[in-house]
């Protein structure tokens, strides 16, 4: 069951790689903020559980280290957003005024 989990793993990280190298430059910010939204239903949902009743103390420490790396991932997400919508914008020229 080990084997089968890790090659479905390997495999399914070569297929992300071979699709993401394949986006062109202007579809990355609508995924970008795609990904943003599907990591905040992921943090919600371990907040979920975490506060519903997760039992053990290693499954309570577990949903907070993913919930803090899940943070960590929609936070860095939305500032690179951020930062490649800021290219697109024009910047502020000085007006001419006619003489």
């Amino acid at each position: 069951m080990l084997v089968e989990n890790l090659a479905i793993l390997v495999l399914a990280g070569f297929v992300g790689f071979a699709v993401i190298s394949k986006v062109p430059n202007t579809l990355h910010t609508p995924l970008m903020s795609g990904t943003n939204a599907i990591h905040g239903i992921v943090l919600l949902g371990g907040l979920l559980v975490l506060g519903i009743g997760a039992e053990g103390a290693l499954n309570k420490i577990l949903l907070v280290v993913a919930i803090a790396f899940g943070t960590i991932n929609v936070v860095g997400g939305f500032l690179v957003t951020d930062r490649m919508l800021a290219m697109f914008k024009e910047k502020d020229r000085p007006q001419r005024t006619e003489t």
